[in-house]
């Protein structure tokens, strides 16, 4: 019995020993890797601390491209809209629309009718207004106005072929008086020229009367005379002689007047 008592108690004991051997090695165990991981951490921690204190790499550069001058406006734009730049606001709108073409070829009078120069015709007395009257100055003048009445542009060629009365010859025309250039009207335009009636006092026959007077058109070619004449009845108490003349026709009054 004590025997067994004994071995009993032995055997108690060794299982004891052992059941504090495993606490102990576990307890070991737990504080080595408390320890390891107690140390591991001052080191993360470290790297931590490097990466927030070293700044992060800056990116490449880029080109600057330089910023818009206060009030610059954008390139223009062919739709209608509002564009800002800046501190500007410009509104950028469609480019005017291109005006008609102008009538090159021809005038307009003052009613509005275009007059095509492709179809200009010569001044006759078919298309043409002409009236004749006296003035104060020149001394011995009369003035001739021949106007426009077609609806086509018309060319006063040289100088207007004159005949009073029942005359054969044609009134003498003044070449000095000749302008640079073919007087052409436009439609309701006139032009003038002057007639002087006599010469020079005792140069020739006696001045006589007259009472009608025809008035004749050039043509291009200054070859007698085209189209319709105009006929016309002097003012009254009209005096002329063989050393008169009678102007090319004129764009302005004042011009055919100062001879």
């Amino acid at each position: 019995m004590r025997s067994n008592r004994i071995r009993t108690t032995v055997i108690a004991a060794t299982a004891l020993l052992a059941a504090l051997s495993l606490t102990a090695c576990s307890g070991d165990s737990g504080s080595s890797e408390s320890s390891k991981a107690g140390a591991a951490a001052p080191v993360a921690n470290t790297i931590d601390k490097q990466a927030t204190s070293q700044p992060e790499s800056q990116p490449e550069s880029q080109p600057q491209t330089a910023a818009p001058e206060e009030g610059a406006t954008d390139a223009p734009a062919t739709n209608s809209g509002t564009k800002t730049s800046g501190s500007g606001t410009t509104k950028n709108t469609a480019p005017p629309a291109k005006s008609e073409a102008k009538n090159t070829s021809g005038s307009t009078d003052k009613a509005g009718n275009t007059a095509s120069s492709s179809k200009r015709v010569t001044c006759t007395g078919s298309n043409t207004k002409v009236t004749v009257t006296k003035v104060s100055r020149p001394i011995n003048h009369l003035l001739l106005t021949v106007t426009n009445t077609g609806s086509q542009l018309c060319d006063a060629y040289y100088a207007p072929k004159l005949r009073f009365d029942d005359a054969q010859a044609v009134f003498p025309i003044l070449n000095d008086s000749q302008p640079q250039a073919v007087v052409t009207l436009d439609p309701g335009q006139s032009a003038y020229a002057a007639i002087g009636l006599t010469g020079e006092p005792g140069s020739g026959p006696a001045p006589r009367k007259g009472n009608h007077l025809q008035v004749n058109f050039a043509g291009k070619n200054n070859v007698g005379s085209t189209g319709a004449p105009a006929e016309l009845t002097l003012p009254a108490n009209t005096y002329w002689d063989d050393n008169g003349f009678v102007t090319y026709w004129q764009t302005e009054m004042a011009d055919a007047l100062q001879y």
